[in-house]
């Protein structure tokens, strides 16, 4: 029976992975049969250091798959088991953030409809924090490290899910939220010449974050083009989240039917 789990990554192949030699890990690329019979000497012998010099060495590693076949098997991983209550829970979760990132996009940069909007005021304390944790590196670091956070923060979570959970589904959704939080960001910038927007606590048009920064780097003629520039970035960033989802989902069904 073939080797379908890596016993030293744990990575488990897909469907995706058939131009890959089935006894090659996509992702760590050693050659399965190799590494556990290298296992069982080092077993047999107690120690790598204690082997019988007269034993030839296994050599435990095919040559490395280039780099983005590798990348692209870890980000298109699924579990080999799916449960049918989870995999249409997603399916909603996915719909529901297609037709709640289409209203934004269509919306525009519109503050009403942005700043109106629930994730806004889930955003709001990481912008915040954002300020905190970049003041040690200096007043122009300390005013962007509130926008900086607000897009980094769900890219740290996506890292996490990726690496650490192996959970790719929910990744796609951390970088449809890191999306949304630059679309988050267009109507602030976009208001950096008339600095009308509330700001939180009240502060006046000195505590302008978009103002005084594109004040510092003599930008604000270019206010409209960056606010643009990053609601681009977001639309963008949400509809690569919304497609590795729905990728994620079929390959997720197709494991359900082969099982």
């Amino acid at each position: 029976m073939p080797i379908t789990t890596c016993p030293k990554c744990s990575y488990q192949r897909q469907p995706t992975d058939s131009h890959i030699h089935e006894g090659v890990c996509p992702v760590c690329g050693i050659a399965y049969q190799k590494f556990l019979d290298r296992q069982r000497l080092l077993q047999q012998a107690g120690t790598a250091q204690e082997m019988p010099p007269s034993e030839p060495q296994m050599i435990e590693y095919e040559p490395q798959l280039p780099w983005f076949e590798r990348l692209k098997a870890r980000l298109l991983e699924v579990p080999e088991r799916v449960e049918p209550l989870a995999f249409w829970a997603r399916a909603v979760t996915l719909c529901g953030l297609a037709l709640w990132g289409g209203h934004f996009v269509l919306a525009g940069i519109d503050w009403e409809v942005i700043g109106g909007s629930f994730l806004h005021n889930v955003i709001l304390p990481f912008h915040e924090f954002g300020h905190v944790l970049f003041l040690p590196f200096g007043r122009f670091m300390t005013i962007l490290g509130g926008s900086l956070f607000q897009v980094l923060m769900p890219l740290g979570l996506m890292a996490v899910f990726v690496m650490k959970q192996r959970d790719n589904f929910a990744a796609s959704v951390t970088l449809w939220w890191s999306g949304q939080s630059f679309i988050d960001l267009s109507p602030y910038i976009a208001d950096a010449v008339e600095r009308s927007l509330p700001l939180v606590g009240g502060g006046g048009e000195e505590s302008h974050d978009w103002g005084n920064l594109l004040t510092m780097m003599h930008g604000l003629p270019h206010t409209l083009a960056v606010a643009r520039s990053s609601f681009a970035i977001g639309t963008l960033l949400m509809l690569l989240g919304l497609a590795w989802g729905a990728t994620i989902l079929r390959l997720q069904h197709e494991a359900m039917v082969s099982n």
